[in-house]
């Protein structure tokens, strides 16, 4: 059918656009704070790429839940808003008669969001913190940041690097602080690289350099000038911890069902879920008075997401907690939810306000009252 095609094509449009600014809100958020962790030396500016990357895959499924719920809500709404949707109703289709094509619309994304939850969203989770391990594990030159003092693991040295070459081995104005023996030591350089022993030693080899030393509180300083000065860069070994539940591959869940590992199968499965509730509740919920505008109904669903995200939430710590049962599980607040999307249909069809729609008359009775008065 005609409405069905140009609802289809309006939904990929509509649902390309919001995809790709949650990316972009979900990239801003997670390289702000990567960016910060950095400029404090805890992060290597090398990566941030890659934890960004790790990130965006850990929180797919999420950002296509909320693609859906947004595309099917806001494309609705604009029909409403242009009168179009009068015209369907006016040609005998009624509100349950989107059912269908929405459905064929959301139904192979929720099946990828299904994947990517079970086994994308596991391995990216698992694979970033092998990777933050690794960089917990590299030795004190790795982590530091060009013109940002950072102390050694032991605290006994302080360095500070102007800049890297292209491929990071060669260091530029090098300044090191230390203190052995109660004597403290001051070595400024011009340039230095790194060298690797056979037994897998560290050093940092300067060039062209001074060092100080001297005793603190007093004017007793020596003064060496050298071609090379070798300082020896400690490294860590690479913790080996025991994966977290998020970490685990599903098939791991399944075979060893503690409650825990159950909670976390089911936060697994209610991501699809809420994805395919979601997207028939935004087909009543869409329904918008012209006067108050679309801010409402999108601040509205906006709040639903958030009411039944937060809901699994805390469902979910229930059930680790041991105050709900793990038959129970999460099904209460998808059964919620699911009973809210068929009443809203039935006041739908019945032609009855619902929730949403009271709240934007109000709104918009109340912008309207407050615009005459001041206009007297």
């Amino acid at each position: 059918m005609l409405f069905k095609r140009s609802l289809l094509h309006e939904l990929i449009s509509t649902a390309a656009g919001a995809f790709l600014i949650l990316v972009g809100i979900v990239i801003a958020q997670r390289a702000g704070n990567f960016i910060r962790l950095a400029a404090k030396g805890i992060l290597a500016n090398d990566a941030i790429i890659t934890m960004i990357g790790f990130s965006i895959i850990k929180f797919l499924p999420m950002i296509l839940s909320l693609t859906l719920f947004l595309a099917v809500l806001m494309t609705l709404s604009r029909w409403y808003r242009d009168s179009e949707m009068v015209i369907w109703f006016s040609s005998g289709i009624s509100i349950t008669g989107w059912i269908r094509p929405v459905l064929s619309f959301v139904t192979p994304v929720i099946l990828l969001i299904l994947v990517l939850s079970l086994f994308v969203m596991p391995w990216a989770t698992n694979k970033g913190n092998e990777y933050r391990r690794q960089l917990e594990s590299r030795d004190e030159l790795s982590s530091i940041s060009p013109g940002v003092f950072k102390e050694s693991n032991r605290g006994d040295r302080v360095f500070f690097i102007e800049s890297f070459d292209e491929l990071g081995n060669i260091v530029k104005n090098i300044f090191v602080q230390s203190i052995q023996h109660q004597k403290l030591g001051i070595i400024v350089a011009e340039k230095g690289h790194r060298l690797i022993e056979k037994n897998g030693d560290h050093f940092v080899v300067m060039e062209n350099g001074r060092r100080y030393q001297g005793t603190r509180g007093t004017a007793e300083f020596s003064t060496t000038q050298f071609e090379e000065y070798a300082i020896r860069v400690e490294t860590k070994e690479v913790k080996q911890e025991p994966p977290n539940t998020e970490s685990k591959s599903s098939k791991e869940l399944l075979q060893n069902k503690n409650i825990v590992n159950q909670a976390e199968l089911q936060w697994r499965f209610a991501i699809p879920i809420s994805a395919f509730i979601l997207s028939l509740m935004a087909i009543p919920l869409s329904a918008t008075d012209p006067r108050a505008g679309r801010s409402v109904n999108f601040a509205m669903a906006l709040i639903i997401y958030m009411i039944y995200s937060n809901l699994l939430s805390i469902m979910h710590a229930w059930v680790i907690q041991k105050k709900v049962h793990i038959i129970i599980g999460l099904w209460p607040a998808h059964l919620l939810f699911l009973i809210l999307t068929i009443y809203m249909f039935y006041r739908r069809a019945q032609q009855l306000p619902i929730l949403p729609e009271l709240l934007s008359n109000i709104f918009s009775t109340s912008w309207l009252k407050i615009s005459a008065k001041q206009q007297h």
